[in-house]
């Protein structure tokens, strides 16, 4: 459990010494609680205590970065729910390359995987992970799996055996990239840290079931490892789904160090759609990694949108610098469009305005990420606004008239735009998909 303010002050000296900087020792234990103070600002705190509130300080998920050039930080999350604050670390999806596939076979594998990357919103989304398996339990053919994915562009990997003699060979190849070690099967918790501890990378725990992968997790947090990454996958879809609920609950909630760890999920399902509605199913609840063996580009791109949209602080929008931006290869006499830097509003129209085929002008104003119709509904998308974009960025100078065109949802703005502008104002479609056509014929 979480300390509460009682249980800090129960570990303090209750002198009262005012030598912290707070009236009274259940001052400070409020101050530690919220985090204004630290333990060493008392000078008569014993050493069991500091361990103790350094215990508690701890957040409730461990953050595990792996990866070479492109760090992936998996876990740290805080909350349950989204909208309490936000989610940090964007699930992983891991796509599973065996040592039984053929070498033809995994090269075009690994170049289908190079080319699953995908640009929305001025982001780009890709697969960051691969899982090499050494399914056929020969050695050669795993190390020569885990040279080829070396020339792959991903960024992490994990590397998973039946053989911790094979795995001892494959983690000397990836060893800069800080690779995930899964010993299937492992014989007993000192054959995995044999293995990883001196090297200190992350390893997959996994026992015959949540109960027992929470006991060789607690064993292995006793031992003072802490680089764990829990497999929670199940037998079924709402089993798995029930395991990584109770991980996270126990984490969030309970502050139970052995739940506090990344999360991964194994998808196997041989019917596709029914694996990337689990794949979706375990982004959305919790899962640090997902491991697939899928590489679809129709399903990924649904995989990746979804994760991006979960992944998305709902208090910060994604925006886009507010400025006049060019389309194509305008001149003094073309169009000049005005819209909100709503980065999906700007993605929306951008390509329509190139689908016209007619060189212009998008000047964007701040509207702290809000789309057209949100903006104007909460006064920032309005004449004035538009009026100090048009003069900050000097569009008089750029264009030779002085016509302006406004989102047809806003039509309203017209009047009290072309008094504050004195510019003439033209009220465009109201559906982006409208601009082509509109643009041509003005």
């Amino acid at each position: 459990m979480a300390l509460t303010a009682l249980d800090i002050y129960k570990l303090l000296p209750k002198t009262n010494c005012k030598k912290c900087g707070s009236p009274t020792c259940l001052a400070f234990a409020m101050r530690l609680l919220t985090k204004k103070a630290s333990p060493e600002e008392c000078p008569y705190i014993s050493e069991e205590a500091k361990r103790v509130l350094a215990q508690a300080a701890e957040p409730p998920i461990r953050t595990i970065t792996v990866g070479k050039e492109k760090k992936i930080e998996l876990g740290g999350e805080t909350v349950l729910f989204r909208h309490e604050k936000t989610f940090y670390h964007p699930t992983s999806i891991a796509i599973k390359l065996s040592d039984d596939l053929s070498p033809k076979e995994i090269e075009e594998r690994i170049a289908q995987i190079n080319s699953l990357y995908f640009e929305r919103v001025g982001q780009r989304l890709e697969i960051n992970m691969l899982a090499l398996s050494n399914d056929s339990q020969n050695k050669e053919k795993f190390l020569n799996l885990v040279r080829k994915a070396l020339e792959s562009k991903i960024a992490s990997f994990m590397l998973i055996s039946h053989d911790s003699a094979n795995l001892k060979e494959a983690i000397s190849l990836t060893l800069p990239f800080r690779p995930i070690i899964y010993l299937k099967e492992g014989k007993n918790l000192e054959e995995i840290l044999s293995l990883v501890k001196d090297k200190n990378l992350p390893f997959i725990v996994r026992g015959k079931d949540l109960e027992d992968t929470l006991k060789i997790s607690e064993e292995a947090i006793e031992k003072n490892y802490k680089e764990l990454i829990l497999d929670a996958t199940g037998s079924s879809l709402g089993e798995t789904l029930q395991n990584l609920t109770i991980l996270r609950r126990l984490a969030i909630l309970k502050n139970f160090r052995p739940a506090g760890f990344p999360v991964v999920c194994f998808v196997e399902n041989r019917e596709k759609e029914r694996a990337v509605l689990e794949t979706g199913t375990y982004i959305a609840k919790y899962a640090s990694i997902v491991v697939v063996d899928f590489i679809d580009r129709e399903a990924h791109l649904a995989l990746l949108t979804l994760r991006q949209n979960i992944f998305t602080d709902p208090q910060k929008p994604v925006t886009v610098e507010p400025k006049l931006y060019e389309i194509g290869t305008p001149h003094k006499d073309s169009p000049l469009l005005v819209t909100t830097n709503f980065s999906l509003t700007f993605y929306t129209v951008t390509p329509e305005i190139e689908n016209s085929k007619v060189p212009s002008y998008l000047l964007v104003v701040d509207t702290e990420g809000m789309s057209v119709l949100t903006a104007w509904a909460a006064e920032k998308f309005t004449a004035e606004s538009i009026s100090k974009a048009m003069r900050e960025s000097n569009v008089e100078k750029v264009v030779s008239h002085r016509r302006i065109i406004i989102p047809g949802y806003v039509a309203v703005l017209s009047g009290k735009l072309e008094e504050e502008s004195g510019w003439q104002v033209i009220v465009g479609p109201k559906e982006a998909s409208g601009i082509p056509k509109f643009l041509r014929q003005l």
